[in-house]
């Protein structure tokens, strides 16, 4: 960040008066600017024992299958965030049974909030952002085609709790090893 979004004056990073973490401060106006983890809401939705799952037609991750999700709006609740985006992934209607998996990414920012439910009236379609959307099976799913390690364990763990016929809120860090996030150069 460069310039102060309340003013247009440079900002220097520095730490705040009470505060503990180098932030932004406008150098005229001192407007703090928070720069805060962003939220990724989703669901699992099932039907006849299968789950939906859409095929992605944008970046990061094009052509890989993922539940539907994506970024939380401001004034939406998480739940809210998990049925629009899978309206709008794959022209579904969501009925959510709950918060299902809770992901902490640090190493990227974001926390992925996933609920469990069922796909209303069996009904599905192909959103903008999906090249096609399914109904799969446990044997069906393509694990080597998932987008992200949060679509994959979500699903891990819900095929490991229907065989106990319990599903609890499950919440885990899923950590990157800081060499993997800034590789070497030769």
């Amino acid at each position: 960040m460069k310039h102060c979004s309340q003013c247009g004056a440079s900002v220097t990073l520095t730490i705040p008066l009470g505060d503990n973490r180098e932030r932004h401060v406008c150098t005229v106006c001192e407007f703090v600017h928070y720069s805060n983890p962003r939220i990724v809401a989703g669901a699992l939705l099932t039907h006849n024992n299968k789950i939906l799952l859409c095929r992605r037609a944008i970046e990061p991750r094009y052509g890989y299958w993922t539940l539907p999700a994506g970024f939380m709006e401001n004034g939406e609740t998480m739940e809210q965030a998990a049925a629009r985006e899978t309206l709008e992934e794959a022209c579904a209607e969501a009925h959510l049974d709950g918060l299902y998996t809770l992901f902490n990414l640090i190493h990227i920012n974001q926390v992925h909030i996933f609920y469990r439910g069922t796909l209303k009236d069996g009904v599905f379609g192909v959103g903008e952002e999906s090249l096609e959307s399914q109904l799969l099976s446990k044997d069906e799913i393509p694990w080597g085609e998932l987008a992200f390690a949060t679509t994959k364990r979500t699903l891990e763990l819900f095929f490991d709790d229907q065989q106990q016929g319990v599903f609890p809120v499950h919440v885990e860090d899923i950590m990157v090893p800081l060499a993997s996030r800034h590789p070497k150069k030769d």
